[in-house]
């Protein structure tokens, strides 16, 4: 099982409409065909860090990953969900023993950036913490 956790929170003066549609956008990924669970939901850490939401999807491998990170759903959500972000922070955990399974993740992503190099410099303007 690979477990993706993003802690986030909205840019000031984001109305509660477009945090709703940001939310449930982020509900429709979520709900995929090769994700295993997920929620998404209030973040209950410490409010000073500046993360009030959290989106967490588990996969059952880098093949559910790799449709994960490819389904029309996620690409078509992404851009509605990214600009109305202040900060984004990533968490990733899994349970595979693979030594190399961190460097081939990032080969994945990487792959998506080149991809979609739109889709990567929305992702680059989402302040990272």
């Amino acid at each position: 099982m690979i477990v993706n956790i993003l802690r986030f929170g909205f840019k000031d003066g984001t109305p509660a409409d477009v945090r709703a549609d940001v939310l449930a956008a982020m509900r429709r990924t979520a709900s995929v065909p090769s994700v295993s669970f997920a929620t998404v939901g209030r973040d209950l850490g410490d409010p000073a860090e500046g993360y009030t939401h959290a989106y967490c999807v588990g996969v059952e491998d880098l093949a559910a990953l790799e449709e994960y990170m490819h389904d029309p759903v996620h690409l078509d959500g992404d851009p509605g969900i990214l600009p109305h972000l202040a900060r984004l922070a990533q968490v990733r955990l899994s349970d595979d023993p693979a030594p190399d399974l961190g460097e081939r993740i990032l080969a994945m992503h990487l792959a998506k950036v080149a991809k979609y190099p739109d889709w990567g410099l929305l992702l680059d303007a989402v302040p990272n913490h």
